[in-house]
């Protein structure tokens, strides 16, 4: 790796990325752009009202504003990592220079798995909604097609083909691109959430509709493992993806800075968001299980359809609503599809650079500066994983969603412990380091492990999940949420292991040293040299920093 300059703040180990490609709103737009908000609101918030065994009901947006806490505490996390080691692998560098090569690699392959299978997940929704948008214009026969499994399919994986391609060409098209998908999802969901509370203040709403409460923003008088801990584990799925704008804190002006900025502006940015939008959607639907409301099982896959009818009316005016409804959330599917293989190229460019994976994975485009088979791979091995569920049952698509919410409480709860551990020797130094880098980063860990734990219990139940026809989805007996979260993370030990014995370099502590932050610190007293390996013989192969004690 050769060392360039960035910003004029630090030095960063450049992997051959486009350095300052992007500032802090391009970073900000592609960490909110991540997480698909008005997808994952209407998959998710019917869910959060049903709660578990007991209703979140009205209490769902007090869910929300939980569940934003430990994505916060881990944002925080991510910004004083950021700032002593800005990498774009991440949780897998992190966790390698706290943990070692083992925990490192496995922090990177959940980041990796996670990615991967939330692509099939997105990739169906944009099929779907991609003929319901057209079929919007007088075409119902194209409208039809959203029900047929093989073309939604098709056109899932055209769209992963035409996603990947675009990241292939550049960061900057990406953003470009994300900007405008984001800026319409956003303003369709804050106009449908006034359009719904204008409604129910001024009385024209239905008969069920709900003026809304500041005590909807309580969830502590709910039943915590009955209600509180489902309806959390569905809650905290839809803020993830905000860790994209570090993902890519190689290709940032300041990138010892702008990443953990972004990452924590994001955050609160769809706080904001979820709050307002969830509000509006509980107090004109209401919470019943019958018609529109919220907690019917017809309308948990997508609320905002379900509700759209009788929010917009009938007419030319409520069909052109519905049909631009109908874009956002196939907008926000596209775009986080897109910028869902950002994170994992890159996870995988680091991994490669430091012989944790086959090297032949850190080859950069000398044109777009572009990670060229990590790029190609992710989009080659998620478009094949979409094809291999779809062809197996449609039903397991929806246990995806459970088993990437287990994937995300281990990387994100994996490095929040990482950055307890990195910063073990300076937390005391500083009343500021021990809350930002001692006590948030281990509250956000401690809430994440207890989700991971709580969450695989009740997937494992065999009735946890059902299919339309009232059937247990389960594998080996087991539900299949269980399965699919626990043996994606065994895979990744598998192969481990087997790379292990093919290359054991990394594992060795040859090429990414275990290191707390001031030991990288020290190092950079010494001026890197590139040696013929490629990594930086002067650091060890550590990223260049500034003072983490700052």
């Amino acid at each position: 790796m050769s060392t360039t300059q960035a910003s004029g703040t630090q030095d960063v180990d450049s992997k051959g990325l486009k350095g300052g490609a992007l500032g802090l709103v391009s970073s900000v737009v592609v960490g909110v752009a991540s997480t698909a908000p008005a997808y994952s609101l209407a998959a998710s918030l019917g869910y959060i009202v049903v709660g578990g065994a007991l209703m979140a009901g009205v209490h769902a947006p007090g869910i929300v504003l939980l569940a934003f806490v430990p994505m916060y505490l881990i944002a925080v996390a991510y910004q004083e990592l950021n700032r002593a080691e800005p990498d774009c692998g991440t949780t897998f560098t992190w966790a390698s220079r706290a943990f070692g090569p083992i925990t490192g690699w496995m922090g990177g392959w959940g980041i990796i798995v996670a990615d991967v299978i939330v692509m099939a997940n997105l990739a169906q929704i944009a099929g779907q909604y991609s003929f319901t948008f057209v079929g919007g214009f007088g075409l119902p026969a194209v409208a039809d097609l959203a029900n047929n499994p093989w073309a939604v399919t098709t056109a899932g994986l055209v769209w992963i083909a035409l996603m990947t391609w675009i990241c292939y060409r550049g960061i900057e098209i990406s953003a470009r691109l994300q900007y405008v998908l984001l800026a319409f999802e956003v303003v369709i969901l804050l106009f449908f959430a006034a359009f719904a509370l204008v409604k129910v203040y001024t009385g024209h709403a239905e008969s069920y509709s709900l003026i809304p409460s500041w005590d909807w923003f309580n969830p502590f008088g709910l039943d915590f493992a009955q209600t509180t801990a489902p309806a959390l584990l569905t809650a905290i799925f839809i803020y993830w993806g905000w860790d994209t704008a570090v993902s890519v804190n190689e290709e940032t002006k300041d990138p010892g800075k702008t990443p953990g900025r972004a990452a924590i502006i994001s955050t609160v940015l769809l706080l904001l968001t979820y709050a307002i939008v969830t509000v509006a959607t509980v107090a004109f639907a209401g919470v019943g299980d019958k018609g529109i409301g919220l907690a019917n099982p017809d309308n948990a896959g997508d609320v905002f359809s379900a509700i759209g009818p009788a929010l917009f009316g009938g007419g030319i005016g409520g069909t052109i609503l519905m049909t631009l409804l109908g874009f956002s959330i196939l907008t926000s599917a596209s775009a986080s599809t897109q910028t869902t293989i950002l994170p994992t190229a890159r996870t995988s460019l680091s991994m490669a650079v430091y012989k944790a994976i086959p090297q032949r994975f850190a080859r950069i485009h000398p044109k777009y500066l572009t990670p060229t088979w990590s790029t190609i791979g992710m989009g080659i091995i998620s478009a094949v994983f979409y094809l291999v569920f779809t062809l197996i049952s449609t039903s397991l698509l929806n246990a995806l969603i459970g088993s990437i919410g287990l994937m995300i409480a281990f990387y994100y709860g994996l490095t929040g412990f990482a950055c307890i551990w990195y910063y073990r020797r300076t937390l005391t130094s500083s009343v500021r380091n021990f809350v930002m880098r001692g006590l948030f980063p281990l509250l956000g860990g401690l809430m994440l492990a207890a989700v991971f734990v709580y969450g695989l219990i009740q997937f494992a139940a065999p009735d946890w999940l059902t299919d339309d026809a009232g059937h247990n989805v389960t594998i080996f007996g087991i539900g299949a949420e269980a399965v699919v979260g626990v043996g994606g993370i065994l895979i990744g030990a598998v192969l481990m292991i087997v790379w292990w014995i093919v290359k054991p370099d990394f594992f060795r502590g040859r090429t990414l040293p275990r290191q707390s932050a001031d030991q990288v610190l020290a190092g950079l007293a010494t001026p890197a040299t590139v040696g013929a390996d490629g990594l930086g013989a002067g650091r060890g192969g550590a990223s260049g920093v500034d003072d983490p004690r700052a």
